[in-house]
């Protein structure tokens, strides 16, 4: 739990709730902010690439990213130059995505075999932990005034906090094992199903999931007000996966997966049929109350499909995501210039949803 908290928590989304600050204190332009976002998942589809040939011990691995994302964290606020910017949310996006493939591959594997699935909740509830915690600590420092690179430092400094906290649990771990079979035809097709319809889901939730903050901030300039989205969206996060790991009993969870995929599209386009901050809010609990539930459902479905090869199936399918977080945050560069540019990007992103739930409900035959 605490590991996905750095890995995505902090090490992907720490950029959000901070977003304002650096608005307001370093000038940042929303197309500047689209690029640095991007930068992000670029680094996250090259550390989810490279994590399909990666033979390395798991503890290695996942320690060493963890202990890279507090430092290229709170690097953000030491650094003070744009193109280094750049590299650093680069850096971090390849140490987050090795730490949530090499982290969920190796924890159910251990959970398949001790039979308590519904801990899957727990341990993706960890996104949704740090996603808060992130939002929260940020809605303190605005209250504080402080800039946006001391609130850098200090999420740097709660990632080290958990990364220190986990490094004894990680003792003992193996190398993932190397892939044993090949799959017969219908079953690569439904993994290449399974691959797009990831990275629809990729796509389709980054953009609310990057920019709520500043569309709150926009809509209202109260940091009292606006600074709420966030902490919002992460404890809807938190509380739909330990959500999810109950109905897992109940659900298969592909069935969680597209259930998650048509609440995330409706969510997304929310703040574009409904303007200001209600529509905000609804659309920070649609998206903060899915996007857990379809990664927990999603990395599950890998593991029952592809049983011992699923790391590298996992792998894959993150690839797939990083690329559609990728095209999200250009999309928005792109159309920055226009009054509606947003709102039609939203659109966008809520028909992609629907058709990666499409491909979901598709028959596996």
């Amino acid at each position: 739990m605490l590991t996905l908290a750095v890995a995505i928590g902090i090490g992907r989304f720490a950029f959000t709730p901070i977003l304002p600050m650096m608005q307001k204190d370093a000038g940042l332009t929303l197309a500047a902010a689209g690029w640095l976002a991007s930068a992000n998942y670029v680094g996250y589809f090259i550390g989810a690439l490279s994590a399909i040939w990666i033979r390395v011990r798991s503890a290695a691995i996942v320690r060493g990213s963890l202990a890279a994302i507090a430092f290229l964290t709170a690097g953000m606020g030491v650094i003070e130059y744009p193109l280094a910017w750049l590299a650093l949310r680069a850096l971090a996006g390849i140490a987050s995505a090795w730490a949530l493939v090499f982290g969920s591959a190796w924890v159910l594997r251990r959970l398949s075999a001790m039979e308590s699935f519904r801990l899957g909740g727990v341990v993706f509830g960890g996104v949704g932990l740090g996603t808060a915690l992130a939002g929260g600590l940020c809605l303190v420092l605005l209250q504080l005034e402080w800039s946006s690179d001391r609130a850098w430092i200090a999420m740097g400094a709660t990632a080290m906090l958990f990364t220190v906290m986990t490094w004894r649990d990680y003792a003992g771990t193996v190398a993932p094992a190397a892939a044993t079979a090949g799959v017969g035809p219908q079953r690569l097709s439904a993994h290449v199903r399974i691959i797009l319809s990831y990275g629809c889901f990729g796509f389709g939730y980054i953009i609310p999931a990057t920019f709520l903050p500043a569309m709150a901030r926009d809509v209202i300039a109260d940091p009292a007000v606006f600074g709420w989205a966030w902490p919002i969206f992460g404890a809807a996060a938190l509380i739909s996966a330990l959500a999810a790991g109950w109905l897992s009993t109940h659900l298969t969870y592909r069935t969680l997966w597209i259930a998650a995929h048509f609440i995330l599209a409706f969510g997304v386009a929310v703040p574009a049929i409904w303007p200001g901050i209600g529509g905000i809010a609804l659309s920070a609990l649609c998206v903060g109350g899915t996007f857990m539930v379809a990664t927990m459902a999603g990395m599950q479905e890998a593991r029952r499909v592809a049983s011992d090869n699923a790391a590298s199936l996992m792998a894959a399918m993150t690839a797939a995501f990083a690329i559609g977080q990728i095209l999200g945050p250009v999309l928005v560069s792109i159309v920055a210039g226009d009054p509606r540019g947003m709102d039609l990007t939203l659109i966008a992103a809520s028909v992609v949803l629907t058709l990666g739930a499409m491909m979901l409900i598709w028959p596996e035959q």
